[in-house]
Order: C-alpha cells, then sequence, then structure tokens
C-alpha cells in the first residue's frame, strides 16, 4: 500500500491510514494466519472511497476503509480504545488536533461495537468543536452519532462521523481556518497510526506492516505544516512536534520490508505524540 495519496494538486485525493478497517483499516493486514482466501489489495484506490479526502479535507478515518481491514483479520478493537481521550487546554492547535484524535477513536469504538464510548465520544466531538468555534455545525450529528449508538446501528454511526468531518472541514473553511482543519486530520492520522502499528505489532506479518508504508502521505502532511500562512501557529511546540515526528517516521517507513521493529518504533513514535497532544500541560 505505497500510495495513500493519489492525483496531483487540489484534486488529489488523501486516505488517512487510520485505523485499520481505515486504512488504517487498512489499518492493518495482520492476522491473516488462517490464510484468508482473498488476498487484500495490493493498493487502494482512493477515488473509489466518497470520504476520501481532496487536499484540504479534514478526514482522518473514512469508514469506508475500515472495510479493508475486515477482510485481513479480526483485531481486539476494545483492547485499543482509551479511557482518557484528553484535555481540552483551550489552546486551539492542541483542540485541533485533540479533536482528530477524538474523532479517530469513535471509529475504534464502532469497531468494538461499544455504544457507550460512542456516545462518550460524540459528546466530547461537541465540546471540542465549541473550542475551535465550530459547534453549531456538529449539533445533529452528535445527537444522531448518540441515537444511532444506542439502536447499534453501526453502519449508520460510522457514516454520522464521516459526515461530521466533512461538516467540521466545511465551517472551518467558512471560517478561513483551513489550517487548523490541517490538524485535525493530523491528529485522527496519528491516533490512528498509533492503533495501527499496536494491531500489526501485536500480530505482525510483512503484509500488514506494508500498510504503514505511505511515504506520499506524509509528505502531504509535511507540506501543510512547512507552508502555513500562521507563524504563530506554525510555531506552536505541538505543530512543531507533530513536524518532527513526520520527520522521524519518513525513513523507519521508507524501506522494502517493514520490519516488527520498525512497526515498534512507529507505534513508540506516535503514542509518544498522541500522549503530547491529549496532555492537559500544552
Amino acid at each position: 500500500m505505497r500510495a495513500l495519496l493519489t492525483g496531483n494538486g487540489p484534486s488529489a485525493k488523501l486516505i488517512f491510514p487510520m485505523l485499520p478497517r481505515l486504512i488504517t483499516t487498512a489499518l492493518c493486514g495482520f492476522a491473516v494466519a488462517n490464510a484468508v482466501a482473498e488476498q487484500p489489495p495490493a493498493t487502494i484506490d482512493l477515488s473509489k472511497f466518497p470520504a476520501a479526502a481532496v487536499e484540504d479535507v479534514v478526514v482522518p478515518v473514512p469508514s469506508e476503509i475500515f472495510i479493508v481491514l475486515d477482510k485481513l483479520g479480526t483485531p481486539n478493537w476494545k483492547g485499543e480504545l482509551r479511557d482518557h481521550l484528553g484535555t481540552n487546554t483551550g489552546n486551539r492547535a492542541q483542540i485541533a488536533l485533540l479533536l482528530g484524535t477524538v474523532i479517530a477513536d469513535g471509529f475504534i469504538a464502532v469497531e468494538a461495537e461499544d455504544s457507550e464510548k460512542v456516545k462518550q465520544i460524540g459528546q466530547e466531538v461537541l465540546v471540542l468543536a465549541d473550542g475551535i468555534n465550530v459547534r453549531k455545525a456538529v449539533i445533529a450529528r452528535s445527537k444522531s452519532i448518540t441515537d444511532k449508538a444506542e439502536a447499534k446501528d453501526w453502519r449508520a454511526v460510522r457514516s454520522e462521523l464521516d459526515g461530521a468531518l466533512q461538516d467540521v472541514r466545511g465551517a472551518m473553511q467558512e471560517l478561513g481556518d483551513d489550517e487548523l482543519a490541517q490538524l485535525v486530520s493530523l491528529g485522527g492520522w496519528i491516533r490512528g497510526t498509533q492503533v495501527l502499528t499496536s494491531i500489526v505489532g501485536q500480530n505482525y506479518s510483512p503484509a500488514g506492516a506494508e500498510l504503514l508504508n505511505q511515504p506520499e502521505l506524509l509528505n502531504y502532511f509535511a507540506r501543510r505544516i512547512d507552508e502555513m500562512r500562521s507563524r504563530n501557529l506554525k510555531k506552536e511546540e505541538l505543530v512543531v512536534k507533530v513536524r518532527k515526528l513526520l520527520r522521524d517516521i519518513k525513513p523507519i517507513i521508507g524501506k522494502d520490508t517493514i520490519t516488527v521493529e520498525n512497526v515498534q518504533k512507529v507505534n513508540k513514535l506516535t503514542t509518544d505524540t498522541v500522549t503530547a497532544i491529549t496532555s492537559e500541560d500544552q
């Protein structure tokens, strides 16, 4: 899965490997110990995924990607859920990154079929959206997420999470906060990659590790940070840490075969970054 970014320019399609059934669904081609008859695709055509993002879109974990992971194994999704989703510090960069991690957890909770966690995440999305002035854009989605989780309509919950991402993106664009929207995407990608590497590390296979081979996506995110117009945002401590994360990961995944040791290295790097994002010390 070398290409997670397809096309060129503003119409380029970007998919976030987050979560294992996501691309990150891709998030995991691990447990194929029982040799599934249908081999996972060598690449994913992002144009086939309606929730795939265009250059400035906010889609850390498109639900369609989880379908791919379903063919690759049965991860312990409940084991990947977090008890503490993070602390809103009032810093807009931190809130945007945190919102991305929380939405990513929403997809994980759906995979775990944990209705209480999904409802908790729906409320948290609303609170964080309020912190970056886009609460109105997600009020209806938040309620629908809660209602659909209560009914255990998981397909509908995924759809509402996808919709919430699109609503946040649109609202941020209207406010001229495109760069914060990118941080939402980054937060989701980081949390997704943390989970992906956790799952792949527990059931290592070269095919599963190959899901980490996304140099185009790393370049895309790095370029978005480097081109930020707001110097203050670019110099934010968390943004600097995220930029360093992208720089540190790139040589680790730039190999023909990504070893279990390298999977563990990426997991450590993303785990440390998620900890920084969720910390109240920011």
